[in-house]
């Protein structure tokens, strides 16, 4: 798709932080500016805003992660203000709170909203379902995979006329592991002073309990193989209580010793490369799971929950396995199992997980599919 200059696609989410909302916000910065387009974004500052820059976007500071309805009226006002001075045409939600911003903005103003439908959101009570509904009010309402769809079109009811399947993607040429030198492994080996030869476990994702870091720790006592290094790899975001149950729950089960907290990792295609195998250890269904294709498109050995979208992503005993929710025995028999297979079958399977990645959840692709939603809206 390409536009004139003139024209604006404005992106709106809480905080331009940590996440894979914002990541994706940020490849789809770099997509509407080299498709001849101004991408603006509006949130609360966070450190991913350079990033933006380096995209090619501009950040407009702007704080949408209210749920104050007097606020949200408020900003809508500013959005609304910031649609007509910008000449914005379209104007894309990532979030419930400034999703309800951004349609009373979209309507004042006579542009259309695009949703994106990012997570499977817990719908528990009318006040709850009627907050998640804002995500399928646009007048396109994409969905981060097929498991996001099918809930889409069955708990809000809308149809294929206004429903888009985009599934999420990740850069290969970042996730590569032909590209990823000695050096960047030796450092993080250091940085986390890896005992030689001991095989590697590695849980990417936020320190929440729903992430299942608790099931991972339980498997990892209920290993056959009694030496492998469990490192969480993510942020606690604040959690602290959480984390010292966690740290608690190693030492209840003595391998307190084996579990490492590395927080942010910046240089995460090194990270998932020292791993002998990548877990997703998710107890509430994953609306796509970057992380778990991320290790895929770096030929690592994956084991995820399943449930979500990981269905999909991950083609069970191909290009890594699927264990149920919540079961750490089960668990620890597959990290086991992998941990058993002779190197060559470890190749074949990580070729297969790569392959499999660059075929349906490349980057180019998730943007491509996104470009084609603006480009109906705006013919």
């Amino acid at each position: 798709m390409n536009v004139a200059r003139d024209i604006a696609i404005l992106q709106v989410l809480p905080t331009l932080d940590t996440g894979g909302v914002e990541q994706v916000v940020i490849e789809l910065t770099a997509a509407i500016s080299q498709a001849g387009a101004r991408a603006l974004i509006a949130s609360a500052p966070g450190k991913l805003v350079p990033m933006v820059e380096r995209a090619g976007g501009e950040h407009i500071p702007m704080n949408l992660a209210s749920k104050n309805f007097l606020r949200m009226a408020w900003n809508s006002d500013q959005l609304a203000r910031l649609i007509k001075a910008e000449g914005v045409a379209l104007i894309h939600a990532h979030s419930r709170a400034p999703a309800f911003s951004a349609r009373s903005a979209a309507r004042r103003t006579k542009i259309p909203l695009v949703t994106t439908y990012h997570g499977a959101y817990g719908d528990g009570g009318r006040f709850k379902r009627r907050y998640n509904a804002i995500m399928a009010a646009g007048d396109r309402v994409i969905a981060v995979s097929e498991f996001i769809a099918d809930l889409v079109r069955t708990r809000h009811g809308v149809g294929q006329e206004r429903l888009r399947v985009v599934p999420g993607g990740v850069d290969t040429a970042r996730f590569d592991p032909d590209t990823v030198n000695d050096g960047r492994l030796e450092r993080l080996s250091r940085a986390w002073r890896l005992p030689d030869g001991a095989p590697t476990i590695v849980l990417p994702g936020r320190l929440t309990s729903w992430k299942g870091q608790a099931v991972m720790i339980r498997a990892l006592a209920q290993m056959r193989h009694g030496d492998p290094i469990l490192l969480l790899v993510g942020s606690a975001q604040g959690r602290e209580a959480y984390v010292k149950s966690l740290t608690q729950l190693a030492r209840s089960l003595d391998v307190a010793s084996r579990v490492l907290f590395a927080g942010d990792v910046a240089d995460m295609p090194a990270a998932y490369k020292l791993a002998d195998v990548v877990v997703n250890a998710s107890t509430d269904p994953e609306a796509f799971g970057r992380t778990i294709v991320e290790a895929q498109a770096m030929r690592r050995m994956v084991i995820a929950t399943d449930h979500g979208a990981a269905r999909e992503t991950v083609r069970d005993s191909e290009t890594g396995w699927r264990v149920p929710p919540g079961d750490p025995e089960a668990l620890a028999a597959a990290i086991d199992a992998a941990l058993d297979l002779p190197v060559e079958s470890r190749i074949a399977l990580g070729n297969a997980a790569r392959a499999h990645v660059s075929e349906r959840y490349s980057i180019a692709a998730m943007q491509a599919g996104n470009l084609a939603v603006y480009h109906e809206l705006l013919g």
